[in-house]
């Protein structure tokens, strides 16, 4: 089947706010910027900078902010036919505090609930989803209904067709606990042939938290394919039928770290459709994220290939 787009997300799509004074609680921030966010929006984004043909699957409210939503991925290249309208729920916001080098903390405001929760089954294409180049999908689609079952409904239909991605996204107020989120994560592992978390992230999904190279193996046990467990500032681990490829870290000085993962998500899954090796994905997906870790904003940060050339060759010189 041929593929209409090089890459579908699905899942968590919003406004990010993000202060424009750094270093200073909410309580005493005086001006925002206004941004596109959501995890598998940004990775979205980030694979339309390479050239990547990408579609969202999402909802946002009928509000301004939803057309901002619809705007901002027509801006960045990236298809908006696949993103729904959920009537009486608000496009959901997100502001943060930035205190680098590594501490953001993340408000969201998604009440009474997010539209990109209330994604329906019988509301998806499964076409587009069976003939995507790649698919990704993220745990969070799976903390609640009708969600959840639309998670899993996708992934059953796409057969593990392609490169089909599961991000580990676990975040906590999502969730009733670790168990929770284990539980439903373990019922999609087997449909995925890559597996994307940091170490806490893979901890609960799979329950193995000793190590990174032992959390690969137990990612890899599930069913799939390459497993990948960022180490943040020890770079990252990657375990697929080849063997084990650990990366160090590109340098950055952090001006704001939540757009980090969000930009290796693109890379990755650039890499992965060059058909790069694992080493070079790895050490490209990581330039990548310290590219946009070095600035304030997440989608509109998302670098070229060339910028991720430099931040490369910058690590290559600092070495």
């Amino acid at each position: 089947m041929a593929a209409t787009h090089d890459v579908v997300t699905m899942g968590r799509v919003g406004v990010d706010i993000y202060p424009q004074q750094i270093g200073v609680g909410l309580e005493d921030v005086e001006s925002f910027g206004k941004f596109l966010g959501g995890s598998p929006t940004n990775v979205a984004v980030a694979a339309a900078r390479y050239g990547r043909s990408a579609a969202v699957i999402t909802k946002t409210g009928a509000d301004p902010f939803g057309t901002f939503v619809r705007n901002a991925l027509r801006g960045y290249g990236v298809d908006d036919s696949l993103v729904g309208t959920s009537e009486g729920l608000p496009t959901p916001v997100t502001f943060c505090e930035i205190f680098p080098p590594d501490d953001f903390p993340l408000y969201f405001y998604r009440f009474p609930k997010a539209p990109d929760l209330d994604i329906r089954p019988e509301e998806l294409d499964l076409e587009a989803i069976r003939s995507a180049a790649v698919f990704w999908v993220t745990v969070t689609g799976l903390c609640q209904e009708p969600s959840r079952s639309a998670t899993l409904a996708a992934l059953e239909a796409r057969g593990k067709r392609g490169i089909t991605v599961l991000d580990l996204d676990y975040r906590p107020m999502f969730w009733d606990s670790p168990q929770d989120a284990r539980e439903w994560v373990r019922l999609a592992l087997p449909h995925v042939t890559v597996a994307v978390g940091n170490r806490e992230e893979c901890e609960v999904a799979v329950g193995v938290h000793d190590t990174p190279a032992e959390a690969a193996q137990a990612l890899r046990a599930a069913g799939v394919s390459l497993a990948v467990v960022k180490k943040g500032p020890k770079g990252v681990l990657a375990l697929d039928d080849t063997g084990q490829v650990e990366v160090p870290p590109a340098p950055v000085k952090v001006v704001n770290g939540l757009g980090a993962g969000d930009a290796f998500g693109g890379a990755l899954v650039h890499g992965l459709l060059a058909g790069w090796d694992t080493e070079r994905i790895m050490r490209f997906a990581n330039a990548a994220g310290a590219h946009v870790a070095g600035e304030l904003a997440c989608s509109d940060a998302m670098p070229t290939e060339a910028e991720v050339e430099r931040k490369l060759q910058e690590a290559t010189d600092a070495a």
